[in-house]
């Protein structure tokens, strides 16, 4: 059975961009799985700012595991990775699965600014859920992929990350503009329209062109970034190419990118469940973080 764990509040680390004060408080998921613990918190006022916590009750530290959903930056909910947020726990993780604030509640940079947070927060609780703050990483869906490495290239680091792996991650929205302009891909042009939402409502020039400037990932490289894993089907709307830039542009200052391409169109979590990716992100989890 789960076991319930007292609700606590505090402030967490200053986050570089203005936020509110993250606060944790906690009402208990009730799952029914013999030592394993889970709860929702909340790391800020908004209500999309909080995370389901699933932990092991021996009392043993574990590294982590944020997860990120995807949904054009627009929609999506943590609810949609519940059993992937339990197969990590179930492997011995502490997990971290992660709703965020959507485009149309703030434009960027407010969802990393979130996921920030919720580490933060994480860090700063860390004895109450069992969890190794200095080993953790990150895994994103398609736009939670790209919130993911956004966060991996934040400043020159971020303290206790290891590494990011990323399902279809949209790494370059300038890219996904482009491409979606007079595209025959229905998807394509969605995504060049939901990466203008995102950014506020605004095309890439102009007063506009700082906040495209921030979420491309790759213009961020830092000898101190995370490493990280890519995964993209061969054939499917956000194109390999996106992480291959990344790979080039991480390369450079000595940073490990490693871009996998399986044949197909599956994005995104369809992507996930192809045989045999699981496992290889899995696998590349343990080698980071054992």
């Amino acid at each position: 059975m789960l076991t319930p764990v007292a609700a606590t509040a505090s402030n967490a680390s200053a986050i570089k961009e203005p936020t509110p004060a993250p606060t944790a408080s906690s009402s208990i998921i009730d799952d029914g799985f013999d030592g394993l613990a889970a709860e929702t918190v909340k790391y800020g006022s908004h209500h999309r700012q909080s995370m389901d916590v699933w932990w092991t009750t021996d009392g043993e530290n574990r590294p982590g595991i944020f997860l990120i959903h995807g949904g054009w930056w627009s929609s999506g909910d943590k609810k949609y990775m519940r059993e992937i947020t339990r197969s990590y726990a179930e492997l011995g993780y502490t997990v971290f699965n992660l709703n965020y604030r959507l485009s149309g509640d703030a434009a960027w940079p407010a969802q990393r600014t979130d996921a920030l947070a919720a580490i933060a927060v994480a860090r700063k609780h860390a004895a109450r859920w069992s969890f190794d703050p200095r080993n953790y990483v990150l895994v994103g869906f398609s736009a939670g992929g790209h919130i993911a490495a956004a966060v991996g290239t934040y400043g020159n680091g971020v303290s206790g990350l290891k590494g990011v792996v990323g399902l279809s991650p949209i790494i370059s929205p300038l890219r996904a503009y482009a491409d979606g302009d007079k595209s025959p891909d229905p998807n394509k042009r969605r995504l060049r329209t939901a990466a203008i939402k995102v950014a506020g409502g605004c095309a890439p020039r102009g007063k506009c062109s700082r906040i495209w400037a921030s979420m491309e990932v790759a213009w961020h490289a830092s000898p101190k970034d995370a490493p990280m894993l890519t995964l993209h089907s061969k054939d499917e709307f956000v194109p390999p190419v996106q992480s291959q830039l990344l790979q080039r542009m991480l390369g450079q200052v000595g940073v490990p990118v490693n871009v996998v391409t399986v044949p197909g169109i599956n994005h995104s979590s369809p992507l996930y469940r192809e045989p045999g990716v699981a496992e290889r992100v899995q696998a590349w989890i343990a080698e980071r973080i054992g």
